[in-house]
């Protein structure tokens, strides 16, 4: 399923495709899954109908914009893009007419000026090239069409895994997981597959203040470790980061450090002095406040083509997921709800 949600298509405020996909799996494992007005996917399994428990995973991925049509295609990001990734890469352009292959090009070094070689790549350098003459171009695609890059999900050795959009993807892998390993609980929860994260949380806004739970987790990917990236970067296979500051109720986060120890999951700690960047700034806010945390996994090499991860990391976050969400009773709940 994974490799499924990696290469399906959905950038922020475009997720209809991802979408389908996620809520056809949703409905294995829920009592009942809808598509709300913002594009969320939220499914509820229900427990005594005392509490409510959200998990927030993002949807949406990073991609391109079409600005201009005429022999090439010109864009712009939508999200964090750095355009030095993109030169050489294959995408997939969405048009209402359907989807067609290009490729990113900019012109060649040996024709460059000495001081342009000596400057980094721009995003107005790159064009998107898809082979058809300029008037079948202008009849097929339109300004506001997007595209994203054209790279398929690849397992590699030690359990390690790569590909396109695995922020957040592999979060929203990691919910459907925890669906599967939850049996009763006391709390309703609601698994929700937000939209527009990328571009300010939106979709976990719409849904929380829809849901208004009365805890919030937010699943998110975190930064690992890889060359030359020490500071505020986490081991891959070293189990799930557990966030902890202003945007995250003490108690949640004590809940599950306390849970991981007793489950013997291995689990890492981020201190997140602001916003913690991730649906959890949403939620926290929704209505009169929810009780917050912030679960995520790390990936190495994040907002690229060839985002990494460890499936050991999937496996123990679903894990602490599902032991915090079964540990919760009235008198916990009640206590979380305090801040």
């Amino acid at each position: 399923m994974l490799d499924k949600l990696s290469n399906a298509v959905g950038i922020s405020g475009y997720e209809e495709e991802i979408a389908e996909l996620i809520k056809s799996e949703m409905e294995k494992y829920t009592d009942s899954v809808e598509i709300d007005t913002l594009g969320n996917v939220i499914g509820l399994k229900k427990g005594n109908g005392k509490g409510k428990i959200m998990l927030a995973a993002h949807m949406d991925e990073i991609g391109l914009v079409i600005t201009h049509i005429g022999k090439f295609l010109h864009f712009v990001s939508m999200g964090g893009i750095d355009p030095r990734v993109l030169l050489g890469q294959e995408v997939i352009v969405v048009t209402e007419k359907g989807k067609y292959d290009g490729v990113i090009g900019a012109k060649p070094p040996h024709i460059q000026k000495p001081e342009e070689r000596k400057k980094a790549i721009e995003i107005d350098d790159l064009v998107i090239d898809l082979g058809f003459p300029e008037e079948k171009i202008k009849e097929i695609v339109k300004k506001g069409d997007f595209a994203v890059v054209n790279v398929k999900f690849t397992e590699l050795a030690n359990d390690h895994v790569t590909g396109k959009a695995l922020d957040n993807r592999i979060c929203v892998y990691t919910v459907l997981e925890t669906m599967k390993l939850l049996e009763e609980t006391f709390c309703d929860i609601y698994f929700v597959a937000t939209t527009q994260e990328e571009v300010g949380a939106r979709g976990a806004r719409v849904s929380g203040y829809k849901i208004f739970p009365d805890i919030g987790i937010a699943i998110d990917a975190t930064f690992g470790l890889s060359k030359d990236s020490k500071e505020d970067t986490f081991k891959l296979g070293k189990g799930p980061r557990i966030g902890l500051g202003p945007n995250i109720s003490p108690k949640v986060f004590e809940l599950l450090k306390k849970t991981a120890k007793k489950e013997k999951i291995p689990y890492q700690i981020e201190v997140l002095p602001g916003m913690s960047g991730t649906d959890a700034v949403s939620l926290q806010t929704v209505k009169s406040g929810t009780a917050t945390g912030v679960v995520s996994i790390p990936l190495r090499y994040m907002h690229t083509p060839v985002e990494t991860a460890d499936l050991k990391d999937v496996r123990n976050c679903a894990k602490l997921l599902k032991a915090f969400i079964s540990s919760i009773d009235e008198k916990i709940l009640e206590g979380l709800k305090c801040f």
